[in-house]
């Protein structure tokens, strides 16, 4: 079967993705000087974009990036578009949107002006769907999540997340929760997390350090709308032991429900409903 040829865009400049496409001295690459998103596409379509953008340029001002005035949805949607179509991709597929700090200097970069980077990439099912067998997780203890003014955003330093993947994969299990320095649940390697006990939604405050996901608050609109209770509040070690369900959220995979802590067994009645919610509020957009 012929591979299918798939394009980036770097900083304007259209390229296939066959081979290297970032510059020597990008500072994303030198110094994790950088944020990122990972959109969902379905039915051809990017979702939620909006709000993607808002957390990246949110976390650029963090940054200190000084992030030009054309950097706007119009802008970027032009572009993704442009890629989607170049890459064939007619259903389900991810985006990943760089900003990076341009090149020069050390620590001190030599200016805080910024170039982008967009890739696309066909993914196998369209719609949200939920995992047949639910994850194992457990505690990441080796490292806490310190709370600081970039915590929300998915700026280019993961090696706590990294370390926190590899961590579960050699305990043999599907994912590690990581916690803050105050012992508190604040998501997993890779997504936020919530907590169903009888039917209520519990999950991490931002305030309390977790990433501000997309669809974490996609999720809490969803519920809300449907007349499902949700309370952000610290979530413990302990509650996960009294739960009913848990879930993870994130903005590529959607929902994807946790069978076991320990050994702690959950149900998934209602990650259920809430992929069910996903999917009629963007199948048709």
């Amino acid at each position: 079967m012929e591979q299918q040829e798939l394009f980036v865009n770097n900083n304007g400049k259209i390229i296939s993705n066959t081979g290297p496409s970032i510059m020597a001295g990008n500072r994303g690459y030198t110094y994790g000087d950088g944020l990122f998103e990972s959109v969902r596409i379905m039915n051809g379509k990017v979702l939620n974009f909006e709000n993607h953008l808002n957390r990246l340029l949110e976390g650029a001002k963090v940054l200190k990036m000084r992030v030009p005035a054309f950097f706007t949805a119009e802008f970027f949607l032009r572009q993704i578009e442009e890629l989607i179509e170049l890459s064939k991709i007619t259903e389900g597929g991810r985006v990943r949107l760089s900003i990076d700090r341009l090149g020069g200097g050390t620590y001190l970069p030599d200016n805080n002006e910024v170039s982008y980077f967009i890739e696309v990439y066909p993914i196998e099912n369209n719609l949200f769907g939920l995992n047949a067998k639910g994850m194992e997780v457990d505690l990441y203890q080796d490292i806490k999540k310190v709370k600081t003014p970039l915590s929300n955003y998915k700026t280019k330093n993961g090696i706590l997340y990294v370390l926190a993947a590899i961590a579960g994969k050699e305990k043999g299990l599907d994912d590690m929760l990581i916690m803050n320095d105050k012992g508190q649940i604040l998501e997993s390697s890779h997504s936020n997390i919530f907590v169903v006990s009888n039917g209520v939604l519990y999950t991490p405050s931002l305030a309390d350090g977790c990433l501000a996901g997309t669809m974490r608050m996609q999720v809490i609109n969803l519920a809300l709308k449907n007349g499902l209770k949700v309370y952000e509040c610290p979530i413990l070690p302990s509650n996960l032991l009294v739960a009913d369900e848990l879930f993870l959220t994130n903005a590529v995979r959607g929902i994807t429900w946790i069978g076991g802590y320990r050994t702690k067994r959950y149900f998934n009645t209602t990650a259920r409903k809430i992929v069910a919610f996903l999917n009629d509020e963007w199948e048709n957009v």
